[in-house]
């Protein structure tokens, strides 16, 4: 790649960041090209240099914080051996999740916090990859599923939407500085796999 090139890249990157962390601050209405180059130090004529628009900033800020998400629990899955148990396999995604999550705040908090101010033409354009995330939790809880490791009511969908908005909801609440993701991912997979009451309700 030429210097040209890379310093275009790195641009780039400081451009989405820097946006990333706009958005959640002020929110979708709140945040322009202007305010974006001027807190970048650019001009508004570079920016358009790199990007059509303020929506096309925010469909890569919003799909980036998804694919982070998404490479930690595939990591997370792929690096669980055979021989680990369900369980154990369960709480290493729930970890992966977490860790993107909080670690990478600006990106993935854009998501969970202002998704549903967006135009629906972004939310669209973020569709397939949410997709692809979350059939990566379905092929997963299915083959635990199919394996006789979840019981047979379980409903696969439900469960993921469930557990996918009690992960993301811990961005209003937990701060990492103070309290250790692996501990709290521990604790919400064994409430999950294992319940809250001491028996068993009907």
């Amino acid at each position: 790649m030429t210097k040209e090139g890379l310093q275009s890249d790195t641009t780039r990157d400081r451009v989405l960041s820097t946006s990333a962390g706009l958005f959640c601050q002020h929110g979708y209405a709140g945040v322009s090209m202007r305010k974006i180059a001027e807190s970048c130090d650019m001009k508004a004529g570079s920016l358009y240099y790199h990007f059509s628009s303020k929506d096309q900033i925010l469909t890569e800020v919003l799909n980036m914080g998804i694919e982070k998400v998404h490479a930690a629990v595939a990591a997370a899955l792929r690096e669980s051996s055979v021989d680990v148990s369900a369980s154990d396999r369960f709480r290493h995604a729930i970890a992966g999740h977490l860790h993107a999550l909080l670690e990478y705040s600006s990106f993935t908090s854009a998501n969970v916090r202002i998704f549903r101010q967006v135009p629906p033409s972004v939310q669209h354009s973020t569709l397939e990859v949410r997709r692809r995330y979350e059939a990566l939790w379905d092929g997963f809880l299915g083959d635990l599923k199919s394996q006789g490791q979840l019981r047979n009511d379980v409903d696969i969908r439900s469960f993921r939407l469930m557990l996918i908005g009690a992960l993301n909801a811990t961005l209003e609440w937990f701060d990492p500085e103070l309290g250790d993701i692996t501990e709290l991912a521990n604790r919400y997979a064994d409430m999950l796999a294992n319940g809250i009451f001491a028996e068993r309700c009907t």
